[in-house]
């Protein structure tokens, strides 16, 4: 059996894999739908990405000392001259949240291999978002007591465990291709291919209405932000946050708590409407703190199996590590070009973000009016992904431009939310491109395993680069931009119409031979 290109092959009606089963697949409501969608109006990363980073770095500056006044610690930090002794060396500010942020990015991976399989067993994969998603409200919650530069310390633990938002929002992300599986016109698509009533592509159909809840929950997403923004200004103003570095500082852990609570109100639809689909059979006697790391094993082994898959592994490593680094760095900058006002970083977002929404939905309105593939739309993306690095490229040798003056960082914001922003959509779709589904979460799971792995790699290697070029923060984007350009050429060799035919014959292979056999530990026999 084989998916297929649209120009030679049709689909072979015999498979559960690819088409549901009007009998046996639960079906996707609209409730369901947009409890999907509000839960990313919480779990848009104000919290763990913004504000939480914001004000760690804010800290580590008040807490800091400038180098060049003898002996250390006699004068505060001025301008870009901050350092702080951290893991046994001191170090610029700016290399310490790269270096955490690395460590962070480090837990993340160990954590995912252990449990991201699990979502493929059982009904595991919504507990696992739920046990995510309140550990990372407890921590916005949590810095409501750290708002003082002498507690840079536990700062610095709450920026690690804050980033498990990441988490919560990789199982969430998982869940989309099963929604779009389900949803009544892809049911009907299904059934009328199998009765011989529609000869058109129904594997393309299904991608589309992938892309489209993907890119619907982003712009769902980005909206629902827009107006949390504004209460955020509003609750600034209430605290005079401007009226002084102490108000200041108070005012970030505020709105990192402020935005904690809004996520438990966006989440709770979610986790009360979602439809507990059912994945593979748990093996008897399996023991479910080595199988992670046996299926990541084995997903790796199988992956090579899989050409498409493997050359859209290594782009989605090498490319996800430039632009999370990139962001990364540019965030250390903006966070100095605006001396940590929490009312510009608010406003700030709220350009970005209704930037974002409008970026999003252009995108896929374009994809919906000339029927592009996900591949295509991404390769437009990711152009300029490369145009951001070249642009922090230019301030390594000048002051005049890369991120250095407040006019540029507004700017940024427009050109991030437009142009940037629509990779977090694009890149998960693809995902489901060139993944089998009945190891729909399994992949999913390897795939932000790469992730993290790649982006730890990245801000180590940013943040040596900055100590080596005497504090340099622009040095870091020449790495990024060879390495995004490397990655494109990955990309442009992926096959889309080959990928499905590389999944089908895998599920087809690996079900004669049961790769995934309960003597290994490895699988059972339902497919999601």
């Amino acid at each position: 059996m084989s998916a297929h290109s649209k120009d030679d092959q049709s689909v072979n009606v015999d498979s559960d894999h690819r088409l549901p089963s009007k009998t046996t697949s639960t079906t996707t409501t609209r409730p369901e739908l947009w409890a999907f969608y509000v839960y990313y109006v919480g779990n848009s990363g104000l919290a763990g990405f913004n504000f939480g980073p914001s004000q760690y770095q804010n800290l580590l500056y008040l807490a800091g000392y400038d180098p060049t006044v003898e002996p250390a610690f006699s004068a505060p930090c001025s301008g870009d001259s901050c350092v702080l002794p951290y893991l046994g060396k001191v170090r610029d500010i700016n290399s310490i949240v790269l270096l955490t942020n690395g460590i962070s990015f480090a837990i993340q991976a160990v954590v995912l291999l252990m449990i991201g399989a699990w979502a493929d067993y059982g009904t595991w994969r919504p507990n696992i978002t739920i046990f995510f998603t309140v550990l990372a409200i407890a921590v916005s919650f949590a810095w409501l007591g750290v708002d003082h530069p002498s507690q840079w310390q536990a700062a610095t633990a709450l920026y690690v465990l804050g980033r498990k938002w990441k988490g919560a929002l990789t199982f969430w992300t998982a869940a989309f291709p099963g929604l779009a599986r389900d949803l009544p016109e892809v049911k009907q698509s299904a059934e009328e291919v199998s009765e011989g009533h529609k000869t058109e592509s129904h594997a393309d159909f299904e991608s589309l209405q992938r892309n489209r809840i993907s890119n619907l929950a982003f712009t769902v997403c980005s909206v629902g932000e827009i107006f949390v923004l504004a209460i955020m200004v509003g609750i600034l103003k209430g605290l005079k946050s401007d009226e002084s570095t102490e108000n200041n500082t108070k005012s970030f852990s505020v709105l990192i708590a402020f935005a904690g609570g809004i996520w438990a109100l966006c989440a709770i639809p979610w986790f009360v409407l979602e439809k507990r689909r059912p994945g593979l059979d748990i093996p008897p006697g399996t023991n479910l703190l080595l199988i992670g790391f046996k299926q990541t094993w084995v997903a790796l082994q199988e992956c090579l199996k899989l050409k498409q898959t493997f050359l859209y592994l290594i782009f989605y490593f090498l490319m996800g590590d430039v632009l999370n680094t990139t962001v990364t760095v540019i965030g250390t900058l903006q966070n100095s070009v605006v001396s940590y006002s929490t009312l510009q970083l608010t406003l700030l977002l709220i350009v970005g973000i209704a930037t974002q929404a409008l970026g999003i939905y252009s995108f896929w309105l374009v994809q919906k009016r000339f029927s592009l593939s996900t591949k295509t739309m991404l390769s437009f993306n990711v152009f300029w992904i490369l145009i951001l690095t070249i642009w922090g490229l230019i301030g390594v040798h000048t002051d005049k431009f890369g991120f250095k003056h407040v006019w540029e960082i507004w700017l940024y914001q427009v050109f991030y939310g437009l142009m940037v922003c629509p990779w977090y959509a694009y890149s998960q779709t693809m995902i489901s491109e060139v993944s089998p589904l009945p190891q729909m979460f399994l992949f999913f799971a390897l795939f932000s395993v790469v992730g993290k792995t790649s982006a730890f790699i990245g801000p180590f290697i940013s943040s040596a680069i900055i100590s080596a070029s005497d504090n340099n923060d622009n040095m870091p984007f020449a790495f990024l931009f060879a390495l995004g350009t490397l990655s494109t050429g990955f990309l442009y060799l992926i096959d889309v119409p080959k990928s499905r035919v590389e999944c089908e014959m895998f599920v087809r292979a690996e079900e004669e031979k049961a790769a995934f056999r309960k003597e290994e530990g490895l699988a059972g026999t339902h497919t999601i």
